[in-house]
This record gives C-alpha cells, structure tokens and sequence, in this order.
C-alpha cells in the first residue's frame, strides 16, 4: 500500500504547477493534501477511480485538509470536535479495517509565538486523540506537522532555536508523542540521514542550497513499525513551498 501526503500551500495554484502529473505518476492508494485554501465548489479535481473527502476552513483562503482514496473508507471523521479546530478544516479521519489514517495540518504557532500555547494544547489533544483510536486499530498520521523535530531535521539548528517550529516546547511535544507508542517513519527508516527536507522558504536560491527543515511527516503506530516498507520525501516535485512524503506498508 502507497500512501502520500503534500502541503500544497494552495491546490489551485498547485494544480496548475504539476499536481496531476505528479498525482497520475505517484499512483498512490491514499493521497493527503494539506492548505487546500478554498471552499467547496472552488474547484472541480477530476480524479478518477479516487473517492474525494474534503475539510474546508470557514476562512476563505485559509487551511483545510483532503484525502483522496482509491478504497471507500468505513467511516470519516472531520475534527476533533465541535470546537475552532473544525472551523480551520484541520484534520480528517479514515476509518479502514486493518487501520486509521489521520491527515492532520497542524497549527503554526506564528513568527512571534503568539500561537504557541494554543499549538501545545492541540498537541495533547491530538495525542491523546490518536491514543484513543489506537485502543480500536493501528493509526497513521500524516501532514504538516510544523516542527522540525531534531537538529538534522533543519539545515540551521543552532541560528533557528527558539524560532516558530523549533521552539523546545514543540520538539518535546513530537518527542511525548512518540514516547507514546508511535514512530516517525522516515527517522526509523533513515536515523542518520541528513540534509532530508521537506519545506523550503520561498526566499532567492534557499531551495536550491537545500536550506530546508523536514516538517512533513508520516508517524505510526509501533505495532505497524515491522509493516513499513519505505518511508520517502520526494523532494524533486516542484509545485509548493513543500515537496510530497510517501509511505509505503505491507498492507
């Protein structure tokens, strides 16, 4: 089973960079985008043979998560509850028989940290969603988790520590997390690698000196840790400010 997961900082704008090419090529099961920006009807995404589930944000322009499955799902589940965090469109749940997949864009806690202790509140109450879905079946998340969880997941470590994404309290909150019974796929797979990126800002040249962090993640239970195949980051596709993270599983 191949699963993928792209921040497309817009999917309109992405749509016309590649999105379908790459989509077609990538032949995935399961497909998850985050920061769709836009609204139900914006745009009419002819996937064939894929099921479409969409979270829309209420602000127009702003968030929103999607996945587009070749298998119907049991069930889906849109938020965490009847709270601001559904109004951002921000997490999606499919229910499957042997699994749950949760694409999630996790809040950024801003330039100046304002949004900070909202973010490390969504962090327990992710985790502890994840914990209770977990009681029932395995559980795979993926998106942009906005953190940088250790030093050689940012190109500069030391000059960025404190900065939105890689503040000690975020990185403690992915460290209790995965404390908790689930695994960064691509560290388990590749613990050494470096220089392995996933966001680049859009500043002249910064894409191409690989001045990058790896914030794009597919996290899973431990008990699916001997099911994972490869963990990628395909960071040759162009389109967004992110480049698409895959998973494969013995599924």
């Amino acid at each position: 089973m191949k699963l993928v997961s792209w921040n497309v900082n817009g999917i309109r704008a992405c749509v016309k960079k590649g999105f379908i090419d790459y989509f077609k090529e990538v032949d995935a099961d399961i497909f998850c985008i985050q920061e769709s920006k836009l609204q139900d009807g914006q745009i009419e995404l002819i996937l064939e043979g894929y099921h479409q589930y969409w979270n829309y944000a209420i602000k127009k322009g702003y968030s929103g998560t999607a996945v587009f499955t070749k298998k119907e799902p049991l069930s889906v589940h849109y938020g965490l509850g009847a709270d601001e965090t559904e109004a951002e469109g921000r997490i999606l749940t499919l229910e499957y028989e042997d699994f749950y997949l949760v694409n999630v864009y996790t809040p950024n806690s801003q330039r100046d940290l304002a949004r900070l202790p909202y973010r490390l509140d969504w962090e327990e109450r992710i985790r502890g969603y994840l914990l209770e879905l977990e009681q029932a079946k395995p559980v795979v998340m993926c998106g942009d988790l906005n953190v940088a969880h250790l030093e050689r997941d940012l190109k500069n470590a030391k000059s960025n520590r404190g900065n939105s994404g890689f503040t000690d309290e975020e990185c403690a909150k992915m460290t209790r997390l995965l404390d908790s019974g689930f695994i960064d796929s691509f560290r388990y797979k590749y613990p050494d690698a470096e220089g392995a990126y996933t966001w680049w800002s859009y500043m002249a040249k910064v894409r191409e000196r690989n001045i990058g962090w790896r914030i794009d993640y597919f996290i899973v239970s431990e008990k699916l840790k001997e099911k994972i195949i490869d963990s990628q980051i395909h960071c040759e596709i162009m389109g967004s400010d992110h480049c698409p993270v895959a998973l494969e599983l013995d599924m």
